[in-house]
């Protein structure tokens, strides 16, 4: 992964880690260090579908986020450089989990998880009911639900899931996958009322896969407890991410890790006063 090591601004030198899933799957990725020991709050990033550390949209979020925070952050199975396959969203929770057992091992006190796209959904799951608990969790571009075919894009996306050609396809774009679900887990909107730590949900208006109404569906399933973002701009997950919303988003998350009850005073709301109901599209898929 290439890195500024060198600028004195950042301070941040790249470690390669290494990490076993607990259903024993190596994974591979990198610890973006400031100089001293590890101490105080990292991030963990979880990285979206077809995404991994070293690839140019997701390299230049984590160099953003490293500017504020100690990142952590590992290719998903069937993706970059780790091993297994992907099982789009399923046992990916198991990568998360030992993601912040990394960053704890390494010694950071507090940790916030940080997902976008497939890993927004990853981090909603592994907050809910993972392993690993973190302190904080921000989940930018997630679904709502899995089998959401209402754009284009996501029409694509399960065109490679589901057809023999689209497999190999996604191979191509780099994605070992899995065979299909056996068991459908459950989906964010299901779980993300038993998430206690502090929830930040981000949209990106021109989001060209899912429509608002999944976050506003989220926020609400969440009764209260989420913040939302409705961001202006373009982009999905990683893509979407510009270097000013990546700042924002790591500072929300430190004021998140440190004091639990404050993090709203820190970055407010683009909808604040709107009830969940408001925020729900009328007879939408996900609503």
């Amino acid at each position: 992964m290439e890195v500024d090591g060198t600028s004195r601004a950042a301070q941040v030198t790249p470690v390669p880690i290494e990490a076993t899933t607990s259903d024993g799957v190596v994974l591979t990725g990198v610890h973006l260090a400031r100089t001293g020991p590890p101490r105080g709050a990292a991030l963990v990033v979880a990285h979206g579908f077809t995404h991994h550390i070293r690839y140019r949209t997701t390299r230049a979020l984590l160099t953003s986020l490293s500017a504020h925070a100690p990142v952590v952050a590992l290719d998903m199975r069937g993706h970059g450089r780790s091993g297994g396959r992907s099982t789009v969203g399923d046992r990916e929770p198991l990568d998360l989990d030992a993601a912040v057992a990394v960053a704890r091992r390494l010694g950071y006190e507090r940790v916030a998880t940080v997902g976008f796209s497939l890993g927004a959904a990853v981090a909603l799951r592994q907050a809910a009911d993972g392993a690993h608990a973190p302190d904080a969790v921000v989940a930018v571009s997630s679904p709502a639900r899995w089998y959401s075919r209402e754009t284009f894009p996501m029409r694509q996306v399960h065109w490679l899931l589901e057809q023999p050609h689209g497999r190999l396809a996604a191979r191509a774009l780099g994605v070992r996958l899995d065979g299909r679900w056996e068991v459908v887990p459950p989906s964010p909107v299901e779980v993300v009322s038993a998430i206690t730590a502090p929830l930040l949900l981000v949209h990106i208006a021109g989001d060209r896969y899912f429509s608002a109404t999944h976050a506003r569906a989220l926020a609400a399933a969440a009764g209260g407890r989420a913040e939302l973002w409705e961001e202006p701009g373009d982009g999905h997950g990683e893509s979407g991410t510009h270097a000013a919303l990546a700042h924002r988003i790591a500072r929300w998350s430190l004021a998140a890790c440190a004091n639990p009850g404050d993090a709203r005073r820190h970055a407010r709301s683009t909808v604040e006063g709107r009830t969940p109901a408001e925020r729900r599209a009328a007879g939408s898929e996900v609503g």
